[in-house]
């Protein structure tokens, strides 16, 4: 799972308080700002002979809390990480801050802002639009253009190249501020997995589209194999407690099989940023919703559950789909093995609509985070050398590098017995906690397309390919050929940033409104057509005025 993805609509929901507090702007398109206006000051020195010397000394914060135990005489002022980027970068961690936790760490950076407190050189910032700004409003930290132009690697800039929509939450008045920090791609799209025990012995094919899908639940629900009632199955495992586009028992897939993807900001045909949740095809996706409901393929206490709970039923052997990532056998899937015998499972792709139409969320543009730069740091282009390092040596080391078997020899691997291991039972003071200052190095296709390596019979050669072979099952692998057979149907939210001026006051009533709709919808408890007077109350009590503050954004972040 990645631990990094949010929702916006959360965080706008979480964050208004804090806007009205903390930051008297709002980052509209167009409003002046003094925010990065300083010339930056950076040198080439360390680049030239790839490390500085003499070393300097940088104040930053770490993305995680130091470990929880040191080993080998370690402590936080010295340890294994620090002595490595000193030896081989010539960088000496000077005052760094260490996160207590991510709420912790939000109210801390905003204490700071609102009391001017002297930010570190280098700034952790969570994926969280309404702090971004607050950030960007403090005038603390300089625009990034020159220096990522300048000192960013082969592989940073090419996913930016590949992904200019990773910049939309970093973008004001044409400036960017933040440096991503690059995750794996794909990691978190749609898919059904199905039990293939049953699809075995009922001799079902895949279901190719909505109506397939429907003769599979029909038998898993009134032929189940396992010989369970009618009435102890629910062959769809789904949420409706909070969000229905979410990462585990969600319904995009369903909606984008009627054109649209609920709950997040989609490109209409002319180009224009509308919301999912109005378009017509959710009135449909609605209606087929309400229809399952009826004939029982849906739990009726769906509304209770959110997104763990949605999967529990899937895992006791009493739902057939469950929709989610590539990571489900890592996670749920297990406890459905250990609590039905001889139970398999298998991803499918997301079936196609009436009208041939399919489509899935994807909100992942190989960014988990990033670092911002204070004004006054006088080596602004260190973290680049810093992340160059791990993005080209880390993050998929070659066969014979120092780095083959790990990051440090003694701690997260050794040579026992003659070999070596990353054994942790094997190695005596074993510890794979480093305070890496930006997180491991992630190159974000590398990941997808290692599984889909292993899924073709490859042998894995590189270090990375092997590490994967062992730790990852062979159901992720092929999970991993779905997920790229679905490239062309996902469907981005192209609305990454802050709350809105009319989102601030309307967005949680708006949403509110949407929520109590959709399930009275699909419970039955108001007609199909409920939906056409949602979205002209939706439109008139605020959402037209957000829907044009979204396109104001977008227009403001993609301008060249």
């Amino acid at each position: 799972m990645s631990t990094f993805k949010k929702s916006w609509l959360l965080l706008v929901a979480t964050s208004l308080i804090v806007v009205s507090a903390c930051s008297s702007k709002t980052g509209e398109a167009g409003k002046p700002d003094t925010a990065g206006s300083k010339d930056v000051v950076a040198s080439d020195a360390g680049f030239t002979k790839g490390k500085y010397d003499p070393p300097i000394e940088i104040s930053t914060v770490v993305m995680f809390a130091p470990p929880k135990k040191y080993v080998k005489g370690d402590t936080k002022e010295n340890n294994v990480h620090d002595r490595w980027m000193l030896e081989t970068l010539g960088i000496k961690h000077k005052d760094t801050w260490y996160p207590a936790g991510g709420d912790q760490y939000k109210q801390k950076l905003q204490l700071a802002i609102a009391s001017g407190e002297k930010l570190p050189d280098f700034v952790f910032v969570p994926t969280d639009p309404v702090l971004t700004n607050q950030l960007i409003d403090s005038g603390q930290f300089v625009a990034i253009d020159t220096l990522f132009d300048k000192y960013a690697n082969k592989t940073w800039k090419d996913h930016a190249a590949q992904h200019p929509e990773l910049w939309y939450p970093f973008t004001r008045n044409g400036k960017k501020y933040n440096l991503p920090i690059l995750e794996y791609t794909d990691n978190d799209d749609t898919m059904l997995w199905l039990r293939e025990d049953w699809m075995e012995k009922l001799n079902l094919s895949a279901p190719k589209t909505i109506a397939d899908l429907e003769n599979v639940m029909d038998k898993f629900k009134n032929q189940n194999p396992d010989g369970l009632s009618p009435k102890d199955v629910y062959p769809l495992a789904i949420s409706l407690k909070n969000n229905t586009n979410t990462w585990m028992g969600g319904l995009d897939w369903l909606f984008g099989a009627y054109g649209s993807v609920e709950e997040q900001w989609n490109k209409d045909a002319n180009g224009k940023l509308e919301y999912g949740s109005i378009n017509p095809g959710a009135k449909k996706a609605l209606a087929k919703l309400q229809e399952w409901m009826n004939k029982g393929y849906i739990h009726p206490d769906a509304a209770l559950w959110d997104e763990g709970k949605s999967a529990e039923i899937w895992t006791k052997g009493n739902a057939g789909v469950l929709p989610g990532a590539n990571w489900v056998p890592d996670w749920p899937a297990p406890d459905l093995i250990k609590n039905v015998k001889n139970s398999k499972y298998k991803a499918y792709p997301v079936p196609a609509g009436p009208d041939g139409l399919a489509g899935t969320k994807w909100q992942n543009s190989g960014v988990n985070s990033s670092f911002m730069i204070n004004k006054d740091a006088k080596h602004p282009e260190a973290i680049f050398l810093y992340y160059n390092y791990m993005l080209d040596n880390l993050a998929n080391p070659p066969t014979g590098s120092k780095f083959e078997y790990g990051f440090a020899k003694g701690y997260d691997w050794d040579i026992v017995d003659g070999k070596p291991t990353s054994d942790k039972d094997k190695i005596k003071d074993f510890s794979n906690d480093f305070t890496f200052i930006t997180g491991p190095a992630r190159i974000p296709d590398l990941y997808m397309k290692t599984l889909v390596k292993l899924a073709d019979g490859k042998t894995p050669e590189t270090p990375y390919e092997k590490q994967i072979a062992d730790f990852r099952k062979p159901e992720n692998w092929y999970a991993a050929k779905v997920v790229m057979s679905q490239m062309d149907i996902r469907k981005q939210n192209y609305f990454t940033g802050a709350a809105t001026p009319t989102m601030i006051s309307k967005w949680n009533l708006l949403r509110q409104s949407e929520m109590e709709t959709f399930n009275k919808i699909i419970y039955g408890k108001l007609p199909v057509n409920a939906f056409d007077e949602f979205v002209a109350s939706w439109k008139a009590n605020g959402g037209d005025q957000t829907t044009k503050e979204v396109n104001e954004w977008y227009t403001s972040v993609t301008k060249k």
